[in-house]
Formats: C-alpha cells, structure tokens, sequence
C-alpha cells in the first residue's frame, strides 16, 4: 500500500496570515489535532498543531520566567522564538516550518518511518507539489485493522501450517530449527534452545501468525550449562 490509499482526502487547511485565535478555532470545531498552512498558490508551507499552541500568554502557559542570569546567556534567537510562539497573533509565526510531506505514491514503509523519526503525527500528501491530502499515524492505524485475517474456508494440513510457520521465520536468526517444530492436528509445539525471553516470544508469535493454528506449546528451553568434571 502507498501513501494516497489510506490518507484522508478531506483536509482541513488554513493560511498564514489567518490568527492564531481562527487556527484554534478549527482545530476545536473539527476535532483534529493539526492542519496544513497554505499560501496563496496553494504550497504547503508549514503546519500549525496543538503543539504549537500550547504555550500563550493568553491561557497563562507561556514559558516560565528565567533568572536574570539564565535570560542574559540564552541566545537573542532563542528568545525571538519563543516570545512569537507565545505572543503573535498570526499563524505564520507559530506554525512548525518547513512540512515534512510526502509524495501520494509513497509506500507506507517510507511514511511510518518519517513519522517515526521526525516524532510528528500527520504527513501532507502531495501530487506533483499540490495538497491531494494527509496521512496520520490513526490512518495507519486503521490500514492495520483492515488487515486481519480473513476467515478460512478450510482448515489447512498441518504440514500446510509448518511450512508457514518456517517461511515466516525464515532469515531470522533467532529462528529455531526446522526439525524442533512438529504440528499436530493444528498445534504448533515450538522446541530447541533460546538466549533471551525476547527470542522465545518472537518464535511464538511467529507460529501464531500461520492460518490455521489453533494453538502454539511453548517447550523452548535455555541451554543446560556444561559444568566439566
């Protein structure tokens, strides 16, 4: 799947010149949590989130006031900043600039990991450099849901199911050995040895991801250490 199969196509957008008072506004009236800031050709240029507005002057929750030492050494730059963040009343001084977006044909292994890395919750869409819509970790939330199994017609062999199970384990090198897994009328028996808790609830996650299984038996054991005589 890409990018313009899940995203929403409805999006909410305000401009830059707008007040942050009207940002606020329509983030309440429409329940959201952020918008695109467009200019006047219709360029994303920014984003204006909750974030954003989260400390103002006018709700009290500006910056706490330094020492007079602490506001002596903290760069000029700094505290241009954080006085337009708390204080101006346009969108285009508060808003987070510039937007991270993505192309409408991006796979969602690209948009997951951007909003991942850049600790963000929505990613314009564009098509060839234009707003189509926006893709947000709800929205890959729910392409997770529409993704679960789909009943089977048939219950499949249990030579079907281990042959699953290996492929699905297939590269990992925390894997257990083909021979230490035997299925049996639809039970998966995971045996041999592991090095770490983590390992052991991998290989059985990964044997409870094969259609079919009714149940997986945890026999995994840590090595026996070898004490010489």
């Amino acid at each position: 799947m890409q990018a313009s199969d899940i995203m929403t196509t409805q999006v909410v957008s305000i401009a830059p010149d707008s007040s942050v008072y009207d940002a606020a506004q329509l983030l309440a009236d429409r329940k959201i949590s952020g918008m695109p800031v467009l200019d006047d050709k219709g360029s994303v240029i920014g984003i204006v989130s909750e974030g954003d507005l989260l400390r103002r002057v006018e709700t009290g929750t500006e910056t706490p006031r330094r020492s007079w030492l602490a506001q002596f050494i903290a760069p000029t730059r700094q505290l241009a900043v954080e006085y337009l963040k708390e204080r101006s009343i346009r969108v285009r001084d508060v808003m987070s600039a510039p937007a991270v977006t993505v192309d409408e044909s991006a796979p969602l292994t690209v948009v997951a990991e951007l909003l991942g890395r850049k600790h963000i919750k929505r990613l314009p869409v564009l098509r060839d450099g234009k707003l189509v819509g926006i893709v947000s970790r709800a929205n890959l939330v729910r392409a997770l849901a529409s993704c679960a199994p789909a009943q089977l017609d048939s219950q499949p062999s249990d030579e079907q199911i281990r042959a699953a199970i290996m492929k699905e384990l297939a590269g990992q090198r925390w894997a257990l050995d083909a021979d230490d897994l035997i299925v049996t009328d639809g039970v998966a028996h995971c045996w041999g040895p592991i090095r770490s808790e983590e390992e052991r609830q991998a290989i059985l996650a990964a044997a409870a991801r094969a259609p079919g299984v009714k149940e997986v038996k945890d026999h995994l054991e840590y090595p026996v250490p070898f004490t010489p005589m």
